[in-house]
C-alpha cells in the first residue's frame, strides 16, 4: 500500500485465465452444479446485523487452517496456483441476485497481515472495491491478488442469477 497525496493505493494484482479452460471449467461445473452445499450466512461481513438485503450463501472448503470440506479436492489445481505457505481460510461465496445492486459493508478479512486472493467462477456485473475505490470486475477465471487486511467490500450483481467466487487467505 502506498500514500499518494493523502489517497491511499493499494497494491494488488489481476490475472485473467488463470487455469487451462477444461480445468476451470470442471471447477466451475462442481461449484455451480445442482449437488454442491451451500450454506446460508444471515449477513456478507458479519457488521450487517441481519440487514434484510444482505444475505448470501458459503462452503467452507478450509477454515482456521482445517480441512471441512470433502470437495477440496475439486479445487485442488486452483489452490496449486497460490503461492502460499500456509492456508488459513478458503471458501466459495455464492451471492444471489436480488434485483437491485447491492453494496456490502466494508470489512477486512482478519485483523492481522497476511495474503488474500479472489477467484472469479462466473460473469457478472458484480465486483470487489478495494479500499483506495478501486474496482475489480467478476470475470469467470480472473483472480485478484491483493491485502485482505486492508477494507474492502463486495457486490451482488443484477445481470446473471447469482455471482460465485472463491476466497482464499493465506501466508
Amino acid at each position: 500500500m502506498q500514500e499518494t497525496n493523502g489517497k491511499v493505493i493499494m497494491k494488488y494484482n489481476v490475472v485473467d485465465d488463470l487455469l487451462p479452460h477444461d480445468v476451470f471449467l470442471s471447477i466451475r461445473n462442481h461449484i455451480m452444479g445442482y449437488d454442491f452445499p451451500w450454506f446460508y450466512q444471515d449477513d456478507v461481513t458479519g457488521s450487517e446485523q441481519g440487514n434484510m438485503s444482505s444475505f448470501y450463501f458459503t462452503h467452507q472448503f478450509v477454515f482456521e487452517t482445517t480441512m471441512n470440506s470433502s470437495y477440496y479436492s475439486i479445487i485442488s489445481p486452483l489452490v496449486s496456483k497460490i503461492n502460499h505457505s500456509k492456508i488459513i481460510r478458503i471458501k466459495s461465496n455464492f451471492y444471489p441476485n436480488l434485483g437491485r445492486e447491492i453494496h456490502n459493508e466494508w470489512h477486512t478479512d482478519y485483523d492481522y497481515s497476511h495474503k488474500g486472493a479472489i477467484f472469479y467462477i462466473n460473469d457478472n456485473n458484480g465486483y470487489t472495491i478495494l479500499e483506495d475505490g478501486t474496482k475489480i470486475e467478476s470475470k469467470a477465471n480472473r483472480i485478484l491478488f491483493f491485502d485482505p487486511s486492508r477494507k474492502h467490500k463486495s457486490t451482488h450483481c443484477t445481470d446473471a442469477k447469482c455471482r460465485v467466487n472463491i476466497n482464499f487467505n493465506y501466508f
